[in-house]
């Protein structure tokens, strides 16, 4: 898939957030890399050999205060090569980009890891029993 598609679905992704987060969302960039680096990997505390599939760099909300002002924005990185390494069609890759964009959000909120793969192992209401 080209880069245009590629952020083209991102970008989807996050208009399609319900209104409730998405006033809450300010100061945001979305960026679409090849791949992760080294250091992004040890930074998100990947496992040697592991896959990064997007990493959030920022002040999370709900640590910010009066002097969170003047600030360069946050910012959600998308790595298409392991999104699109994970197989699929586009069908798929949509999904995909809109999961690893949802759990980056999660952290721009200040969710932990921890709390974001609990969320994420829970059925959802959509789910059947």
């Amino acid at each position: 898939m080209d880069r245009e598609r590629f952020e083209q679905l991102a970008h989807e992704a996050l208009e399609s957030l319900p209104h409730a987060f998405k006033k809450h969302i300010h100061n945001l960039a979305i960026m679409v890399e090849d791949a992760p680096d080294p250091g992004a990997k040890r930074r998100a505390g990947a496992p040697r050999g592991g896959t990064l599939l997007g990493l959030y760099h920022g002040v999370p909300f709900n640590h910010r205060g009066s002097y969170y002002g003047n600030m360069p924005p946050d910012v959600i990185v998308l790595y298409q090569g392991p999104i699109e390494a994970m197989g699929g069609g586009e069908a798929e890759i949509r999904r995909r980009v809109r999961e690893v964009l949802l759990h980056e959000i999660g952290h721009y909120f200040g969710l932990s890891e921890k709390e974001l793969r609990e969320i994420e192992s829970s059925p959802s209401e959509d789910d059947p029993d």
